[in-house]
């Protein structure tokens, strides 16, 4: 998945309810001044950190991560949560919203099942960096949350693992109603396993039906167009025309470093060179079977020098001349 995180202008909105200035927020954050402006708006995972810093630093209240994590309202909440709260108990509901935080940013939710307890963790793929505080607050508090309005308000942490120097103890164990271990290797909620076999009240078959159906189709296209191949075949088929875009050039348009990006097509067991010359082949047959293309046309959006380095790669394809290919496809 590309380093890219989906916000919305209603961020904005709320840090400003939050008596958050938001022009100096982004100044310090370093980001754009029109970032809240743009109709999508997308963040590296570096730029979502510092924003949250920013958020930190500025909030008067020092319990907002915690505040927003519980602001989950039901009728406007993003499919994963509902999926969540409609699971048929907690254990499902942590496995759904395991399986489905995957198709809204490079974020994952680890869920580790042990005989007594289970650790919840959240882990940012594109980066080794600690999360601010601010987001492991809201982030665990929005798990817990999913517990606490499935199950009634009996799902209770046995304790809460952060890896902060001790702050505001009374108040982490007051919202999380567990005690809290901080300096510890890991940010993490810990759950008697047993709770994870605790039926939901809000347990509704039809409705987690219809929406995991269309979450799981959504996730086997991510999926599919997630794999690196996949992510630089597309990325290619956008920068081909008239040109032949490098490695570089592909991934600064996914938001990955060049060597991240070698490193992950050598893990996959592919060159950069061979997808680019199977983009080449696949965009080769769509283009010559439009009558209205031409040849030399064909070539230039392909990314070739010229018409004959064209003719002398499908030879190679296809052993035989793009004309010849067209004549016959036509036949058929």
């Amino acid at each position: 998945m590309a380093d890219r995180f989906r916000i919305t202008k209603g961020w904005a909105q709320r840090f400003a309810a939050e008596k958050i200035d938001v022009p100096t927020l982004l100044r310090r954050a370093k980001l754009p001044a029109s970032l809240f402006h743009q109709e999508k708006i997308f963040v590296t995972t570096a730029e979502l950190f510092a924003l949250w810093r920013g958020v930190a630093e500025m909030s008067p209240e020092p319990g907002f991560g915690l505040k927003l994590g519980t602001e989950l309202r039901f009728e406007r909440s993003h499919p994963v949560a509902i999926a969540g709260i409609c699971s048929r108990s907690f254990g499902d509901a942590l496995q759904r919203l395991a399986r489905y935080k995957r198709l809204t940013c490079p974020e994952e939710i680890r869920v580790q099942r042990k005989a007594r307890e289970t650790s919840v963790e959240i882990f940012f793929i594109e980066t080794r960096e600690a999360q601010p505080d601010i987001m492991v607050d809201l982030g665990l508090s929005w798990i817990l949350n999913v517990g606490r309005r499935g199950s009634d308000g009996e799902i209770t942490p046995l304790r809460l693992e952060l890896t902060r120097p001790v702050k505001y103890r009374a108040m982490l164990e007051s919202h999380f109603g567990c005690r809290v271990s901080f300096k510890s290797n890991r940010d993490a909620l810990i759950f008697h396993t047993s709770d994870l076999d605790r039926p939901f009240p809000t347990y509704n078959e039809e409705l987690v039906t219809v929406i995991g159906t269309h979450l799981d189709a959504e996730l086997k296209e991510r999926n599919e167009s997630d794999s690196v191949s996949g992510q630089v075949k597309q990325t290619l088929k956008q920068l081909l025309a008239g040109r032949r875009p490098t490695l570089q050039d592909v991934a600064h348009e996914l938001g990955l470093g060049s060597c991240t990006l070698q490193r992950r097509l050598s893990d996959a067991g592919i060159t950069f060179q061979q997808v680019v010359e199977d983009t080449r082949r696949e965009l080769a047959y769509h283009y010559l079977k439009q009558s209205t293309i031409e040849l030399n046309e064909t070539a230039f959006l392909l990314g070739f020098a010229d018409a004959n380095s064209f003719f002398r790669a499908f030879h190679i394809w296809e052993g035989t001349s793009p004309g010849e290919w067209r004549t016959r496809m036509r036949k058929e």
